[in-house]
């Protein structure tokens, strides 16, 4: 490959008003790691409302894994707890 070809394919530019060339860097992202796993981890208990309110948005629903950084075993249980909550009146179903 030429000089040319490498430079370009490892930074994305854009156009800017007047024809200039801006180089954008890349976003980095911090890996986040699930609170239920790990050292000190938090039990989940469908029992625990307080917990499980913070894994459920304000209209009732449960939040999704990539948003809450929960793994996907321990969503799986935590899904299992909040049905289990609403189903014996703990939680409710829909926050109007």
């Amino acid at each position: 490959m030429s000089d040319y070809t490498n430079r370009h394919s490892e930074q994305s530019h854009d156009r800017a008003e007047g024809g200039k060339t801006m180089v954008r860097r890349q976003f980095f992202r911090r890996r986040k790691s699930c609170p239920f796993s790990g050292s000190n981890p938090l039990k989940i208990d469908y029992k625990d409302v307080r917990l499980l309110t913070k894994f459920v948005s304000e209209r009732g629903k449960i939040i999704p894994s990539r948003i809450s950084s929960v793994s996907l075993k321990k969503q799986r249980e935590l899904a299992q707890a909040v049905k289990r909550a609403r189903f014996l009146a703990l939680m409710p179903y829909v926050n109007g």
